[in-house]
């Protein structure tokens, strides 16, 4: 499985931060932070994301579910230490889009994340509306210009 990739490692890259405080109740037998607390602190972050900018507004009869969430451990973390966990909009497809994020602690990334959300009613997927459209373009991650691209 690939690493990360570089900017995703990188807090400058993301418009918005929450930190949380890690649990002794997160630590697995080898006193680290568990992968299922970590997968936790990633969904607080996410949803923290989406009510502090108000995204969690939705057309009455839409859903909002999650398709995938994809977690990369990159170094360990340890309680009592609280983990920030940074967030943007790092896709924005026809019905979909994912939400990247990174968990700090210490200032050093110890996990990323990608979430893909799909917009849905009864019928199934369904477009993203425009107003949703727009404020997702404002809250993407800003990833670095490549010298070579």
């Amino acid at each position: 499985m690939p690493r990360p990739e570089q900017w995703q490692r990188d807090p400058t890259c993301y418009p918005f931060s929450t930190v949380t405080e890690t649990r002794f109740q997160d630590l697995d037998p080898l006193g680290h932070i568990n992968n299922v607390a970590m997968a936790a602190l990633f969904e607080n972050g996410r949803v923290r994301f989406n009510r502090n900018l108000g995204l969690e507004r939705r057309q009455p009869g839409e859903r909002w579910l999650i398709a995938a969430v994809a977690i990369d451990y990159v170094a360990e973390a340890h309680f009592p230490d609280p983990v920030e966990v940074m967030s943007g909009i790092g896709r924005i497809g026809r019905s979909s889009w994912d939400i990247c994020s990174a968990a700090f602690q210490n200032g050093v990334c110890v996990a990323t994340s990608i979430t893909t959300i799909v917009v849905t009613d009864k019928a199934g997927p369904r477009p993203i509306a425009d107003s949703l459209r727009a404020s997702f373009a404002e809250l993407m991650v800003r990833r670095p210009v490549r010298a070579d691209a």
